[in-house]
């Protein structure tokens, strides 16, 4: 009975550990933290403009009313309003974009790394999905109308496509001051220096000549 008296004692201390060492703020600990571009400080994030010097323009964005410029080989366009269009974002976790397509405009499979996205359509129609982590690659997809709202969890590869002949238009928030995004075909095919074609040609299971054509392309 000893025993178990202090195998029990044990586990409620290492319980308590744990919880001490895994906890966090769960919130800001200030009422903003306005980025300060100029500072040289380096953190992770940006560090925050004094108080005194803050201003209303540091919370606001104009430019979400206006349509993108799709006439491009994609036929899509993100206008973002995250910390770098907005220095009051800083430490607050949230951001949007808007998105245009043309009609069969593509926003082409890509990851957000810090970030899950909730997307809304504002007009047409919209074919979406993301593909789950190995080893399934389980496609979730959906066709989307106005007013119709779908979620990219954090991380995993997704895209929109306008199949309609009309255009169409989105509004997305993103649980990131600044999400990132990573375009899998330009970062595949398009970095710099080019990743060497033998690696590619093994993982798509292609050969040389065609890694070489696909490459030219970006």
């Amino acid at each position: 009975m000893a025993i178990r008296r202090l195998f029990l004692f044990i586990s409620m201390l290492l319980a308590m550990a744990c919880s001490c060492a895994i906890a966090s703020d769960p919130s800001l600990l200030q009422d903003f933290c306005v980025a300060d571009k100029t500072s040289q400080v380096r953190v992770n994030g940006f560090a925050c403009k004094d108080a005194k010097d803050v201003v209303a323009e540091d919370f606001f964005f104009s430019g979400l009313h206006k349509a993108g410029n799709t006439s491009n080989r994609q036929g899509s366009a993100v206008t973002a309003a995250n910390v770098a269009q907005i220095p009051g974002l800083n430490t607050m976790g949230i951001s949007m974009v808007r998105i245009d397509y043309a009609p069969k405009g593509l926003n082409p499979p890509h990851t957000h790394p810090r970030a899950t996205e909730m997307l809304a359509v504002l007009e047409g129609s919209l074919y979406v999905g993301f593909v789950t982590s190995n080893p399934n690659n389980t496609l979730v997809s959906k066709v989307l109308s106005k007013g119709d709202v779908f979620v990219f969890p954090k991380g995993l590869v997704h895209f929109q496509y306008n199949y309609g002949t009309d255009s169409a238009a989105a509004l997305a928030a993103l649980s990131s001051q600044n999400p990132g995004v990573i375009t899998v075909a330009n970062t595949v095919f398009g970095s710099d220096p080019l990743i060497s074609d033998d690696v590619l040609a093994k993982a798509f299971q292609v050969d040389q000549k065609a890694v070489n054509w696909i490459q030219a392309q970006f």
